[in-house]
């Protein structure tokens, strides 16, 4: 477990703030966005997200694929959602919603409501999947454990988040070292691979030395922990963390930004559907 995660955001403001102020702003803005259902309100703390994102410095041209990612679980999200739902929108009954057609097979009714229902929850999953980025990529792999530990978090569950940041990279380290040694050897997984069950059947050979060799690794570690006495006493940190003004105003910012959202929700401003006057328009002609 040698391999460090991509610490993409070095250098930038965002990487310059208490680690423990990035994790607190996940919380806190995930707890705001999902007491919201005005669809402007969404796409506001959308705008908030992406300035925050931008604040960390992360290069786009590293982060392609896994922003690909994103859109396409997003996507499959909302869409499975909206046919499992039936078109149907909390709060309106069926007969009341403007219709535009029916989707074919599936009988599932695509109205003004169900549209706008879909555009907020993929402004939702977005916003939350920009605002939890720079945890993973603009915070110091050192700086997990100690954050998470300052946080209230016990040491060892602390240590056990730190070490499983640097699993995941070490894993896909050692998988795309084991593909490297089997196509020297003239085994290509990949090759002739057509469907799905034929990929997963030739993966076999590459698989199974990739998780042999994590389960060691992890033994190994474990070992050389009890060797030192983890667990035995009290555990010091030498990354000492200290809030400045700064990163108190961040958290400040984030902490009204759900107070608002909480007061908004009880008194019903922001806890309705927003459906635009336009799409209601369309669906009336």
């Amino acid at each position: 477990m040698n391999i460090a995660p991509r610490y993409l955001g070095r250098g930038s403001w965002l990487a310059r703030r208490d680690p423990r102020v990035l994790i607190l702003v996940v919380a806190l803005f995930i707890f705001t966005v999902l007491q919201v259902w005005d669809g402007r309100v969404i796409f506001g703390l959308l705008l908030v997200a992406v300035a925050y994102y931008r604040s960390a410095g992360i290069p786009w041209r590293q982060m392609r694929r896994n922003w690909a990612v994103v859109f396409v679980f997003i996507g499959f999200i909302v869409v499975v959602n909206s046919i499992i739902t039936g078109g149907d929108v909390q709060g309106l009954p069926a007969e009341q919603a403007h219709a535009f057609f029916q989707m074919p097979i599936l009988g599932t009714p695509v109205s003004a409501e169900s549209i706008s229902l879909a555009v907020t929850l993929l402004m939702r999953y977005l916003a939350m999947a920009t605002i939890g980025f720079p945890v993973a990529f603009a915070v110091a792999p050192s700086d997990f454990g100690v954050a998470f530990h300052r946080l209230g978090v016990p040491e060892k569950f602390a240590f056990g988040i730190d070490l499983t940041f640097r699993f995941l990279p070490s894993l896909a380290n050692d998988l795309q070292t084991t593909v490297d040694a089997q196509r020297i050897r003239g085994l290509d997984w990949s090759a002739g691979t057509t469907g799905f069950l034929s990929r997963l059947r030739h993966s076999v050979p590459v698989v199974v030395p990739t998780v042999v060799h994590a389960i060691a690794g992890a033994e190994d570690t474990i070992d050389a922990m009890d060797l030192r006495g983890f667990g035995t006493s009290r555990r010091t940190w030498l990354r000492h963390l200290a809030y400045e003004r700064t990163d108190l105003l961040v958290i400040a910012f984030f902490a009204a930004l759900l107070v608002a959202a909480t007061i908004g929700g009880f008194t019903g401003v922001t806890s309705h559907l927003w459906t635009p006057p336009f799409l209601i328009d369309l669906a009336g002609r």
